[in-house]
């Protein structure tokens, strides 16, 4: 009786545009929930925002991101990373895993729900939906801060193997896929490195892009240069829409700390600049270029710039 007090209460103030009742209003609950947790997912894997500590207590039905102490944003692309020093050993709400947390804790949203439809199969229909609509909507996704907007089939290749050359030597992410906008459309498939260089800043150790990483990278570029003239769209356009979802500002941990550290010695003003700064995280802002780079050396494993506690 009281779970089905809360989620009539939950219904009526939260999702008004539930008009049905009964079985098939908690069915429509169910559906929105998890199509609002997919959305903020697919959002999370975009940008590189990794929460840390992925409880079911620590999810929303609105879809919202609550209760995220030791988050952390993606250096190098890393699936297996996680921000949290409790879940070091386990890595079970590292970056990849997140789409499946997700859905372990929806899984558990609807077992509770039984008790009120007193039907798995509906509920089982829905589960089900997040795991075709995920892989849809991530290649969508993915598709988009490539710059490509026609559909094939062979771009669920392009991504995976992507994936793969990201991990071959540290690669920043948010600056890979922001420089990666740079490319002119009249490139010239130069030999060696060179054909690098409008990426070359999100790497971090340069000087492993020799032998068989360089030539990974360098065929993987090609073979995206070769996707992308498929296209029909003109470079100002494309590189419009790669710049409006993938971010040229994230809140990396080393930011935050640096401002912590002035806050403690009474200065808020680098609390001040990163607040303007991240209002606008998609614009290119010249005069705080000093935002847009690695995350230095000094704070590799710095406590508060690498992983976070619970409590931090």
């Amino acid at each position: 009786k009281n779970l089905q007090i809360l989620v009539d209460y939950t219904i009526r103030h939260f999702f008004p545009e539930i008009k049905a009742s009964g079985t098939e209003a908690y069915l429509q609950f169910f559906r929105t929930v998890l199509d609002r947790t997919l959305k903020m997912i697919i959002h999370w894997q975009r940008v590189g925002f990794v929460h840390g500590v992925m409880n079911t207590d620590n999810m929303s039905v609105l879809g919202l991101t609550i209760d995220y102490g030791p988050y952390g944003w993606l250096e190098g692309y890393d699936p297996n990373w996680t921000p949290n020093t409790t879940d070091r050993q386990n890595r079970r709400y590292r970056y990849g895993h997140q789409p499946r947390i997700a859905l372990w804790n929806l899984f558990q949203l609807a077992n509770a729900l039984f008790l009120l439809t007193e039907e798995a199969k509906p509920l089982e229909d829905i589960l089900n939906n997040y795991r075709e609509d995920y892989q849809v909507d991530y290649h969508q996704m993915m598709r988009e801060k490539l710059g490509l907007r026609k559909v094939k089939l062979e771009d669920e290749e392009l991504v995976q193997e992507l994936e793969s050359v990201l991990q071959l030597t540290e690669t920043d992410m948010t600056i890979f896929f922001r420089n990666l906008a740079g490319y002119s459309d009249e490139i010239t498939l130069v030999d060696g490195a060179k054909l690098l260089d409008p990426i070359a800043e999100a790497f971090y150790k340069p000087e492993e892009l020799v032998g068989a990483t360089l030539d990974q990278w360098r065929a993987w570029l090609v073979k995206y240069f070769d996707r992308r003239r498929e296209e029909e769209l003109a470079e100002d356009q494309r590189r419009e829409l790669m710049n409006s979802v993938n971010p040229k500002y994230v809140l990396r941990n080393y930011m935050a700390q640096v401002a912590i550290d002035a806050a403690d010695k009474e200065d808020y003003s680098v609390i001040e600049e990163l607040y303007d700064l991240l209002k606008h995280p998609y614009a290119d802002q010249p005069d705080r270029e000093k935002w847009f780079a690695k995350r230095p050396e000094w704070a590799r494993h710095k406590v508060g710039c690498s992983m976070l506690s619970c409590s931090s």
